[in-house]
């Protein structure tokens, strides 16, 4: 009987160990992967323009500009009469610039010029994306507003959804503008990856910052931080903590929906939102 016993045991001990083996490299193997192609889960970027602003009646005039590192990038300049600012748009991390027009047609409703623009290898854009490269982006895309389009800096709104808000609030820090505006926003790469996979040791993981809470410290004009409770990707508590940590002059606008329709979904409150902010700045 003991030795019965004894050999059963040996049995379970070593499908336990097989088991543990098998677990311990599965995570190794999950870690390492996320490692390795990381970028693959932060960038999105689709090469075809399936719309233009035209299709919704809008001009539009199709640009081509340089970053500092040589690279073509491409975008939108869609105009407005005398217009109340220009938003240099800086968009969330899937996609491409003609997955907009919703957002295009809410600023234009609202008197504003927009330029948005496709980050390195989004849309018709050069290039490989990068975090480096997203601000080299974003700095070249403001750069043709100010020399090209002779846009005065203090005309020029910096407006970023998602991911296009850390790589905004990274441009604020450095470029002042005439105000600052983040949509569903999150706080960092690091506080995402810790709410998405709580099971692995991220800090060790992470090679992408976006550290929007830090750049947000360093913004010296007006910010709007808009999220939803309903987002399903970003927590609202995240946009939360950004609206914190920035300084005055700021605003809040609470809307509703999930994180790519909440605007849509809010569509009323959201522009009384976006109109009541635009017309504060431009009283002061």
């Amino acid at each position: 009987m003991g030795r019965k016993l004894s050999v059963v045991i040996g049995k379970i001990w070593h499908l336990f160990s097989v088991f543990i083996f098998i677990t311990f490299f599965v995570f190794l193997g999950l870690m390492a992967i996320l490692y390795i192609f990381q970028s693959h889960f932060i960038y999105y970027p689709q090469a075809e323009l399936v719309t233009t602003p035209k299709a919704i009646n809008l001009s539009c005039e199709a640009v081509f500009f340089k970053t500092e590192d040589g690279v073509k990038l491409s975008g939108w300049f869609i105009p407005v009469k005398r217009p109340k600012g220009v938003v240099l748009f800086c968009h969330g991390n899937a996609g491409n610039i003609s997955h907009r027009l919703d957002s295009i047609q809410v600023f234009n409703r609202l008197g504003l010029s927009v330029f948005i623009f496709d980050y390195r290898g989004y849309g018709q854009s050069e290039g490989k994306p990068s975090e480096k490269g997203t601000y080299l982006d974003a700095e070249a895309a403001r750069r043709y507003l100010i020399q090209e389009r002779r846009v005065s800096a203090s005309e020029i709104i910096f407006f970023g959804r998602s991911l296009g808000g850390a790589i905004a609030a990274h441009l604020a820090k450095d470029y002042p503008p005439k105000a600052l505006i983040l949509e569903s926003t999150f706080t960092s790469i690091r506080d995402m990856a810790a709410t998405i996979y709580s099971f692995l040791p991220v800090s060790l993981l992470v090679r992408f910052h976006y550290t929007t809470i830090d750049y947000l410290q360093k913004v010296k004009c007006p910010l709007l931080v808009i999220h939803s409770p309903d987002d399903d990707l970003i927590p609202f508590c995240q946009g939360r903590r950004l609206f914190e940590a920035a300084g005055e002059p700021k605003e809040f606008l609470e809307i509703s929906g999930g994180h790519n329709e909440g605007f849509i979904q809010s569509a009323e409150r959201y522009e009384e939102g976006l109109n009541a902010f635009i017309g504060n700045i431009n009283n002061k």
